[in-house]
């Protein structure tokens, strides 16, 4: 990995959440890399994150191994996302934040293909993105556009 090109990405308002989701979009995941510590209240995803900055001007296909933590959690909710089939991977869509109606708290929903959803009650938003050293190339670019048969 060339030295300085690592992220290190923090969100406290909806503006910085909007360039953290940029940047795990098409993360991948397996159910056993998330967690909830629920005395220390904290979310964290292990992903495998593609290197959309990278991409336009390096020509590189490149995955970096990243976590993405969520702080002051006070609960999670999930939809069509299980930990029964430990194979199954998962593509991160989107992360969004709805505040409360009292800021600074609200709801965070990390979307995945294929319809699962993570929701958290979050305290207030406070959200990091730490990429490892582990980088690798990939033959493949995610592609939302091709037709699947």
């Amino acid at each position: 990995m060339a030295e300085g090109r690592a992220l290190r990405l923090v969100a406290e308002d909806d503006a910085d959440l909007k360039v953290i989701s940029a940047a795990v979009q098409d993360a991948v995941l397996k159910a056993e890399n998330i967690k909830y510590d629920s005395k220390r209240r904290r979310f964290t995803l292990e992903v495998n994150r593609f290197q959309w900055e990278d991409a336009p001007k390096r020509g590189a296909k490149t995955r970096v191994r990243a976590l993405l933590a969520f702080d002051s959690v006070l609960g999670v909710k999930t939809r069509a996302v299980s930990k029964a089939d430990p194979d199954m991977v998962m593509s991160i869509l989107s992360v969004t934040f709805a505040p409360d109606d009292e800021p600074p708290g609200g709801k965070v929903s990390i979307l995945f293909s294929g319809d699962g959803e993570l929701q958290l009650d979050a305290e207030a938003l406070d959200v990091t993105l730490l990429d490892s050293a582990y980088e690798w190339a990939t033959r493949h670019t995610p592609d939302h556009d091709k037709k699947r048969r």
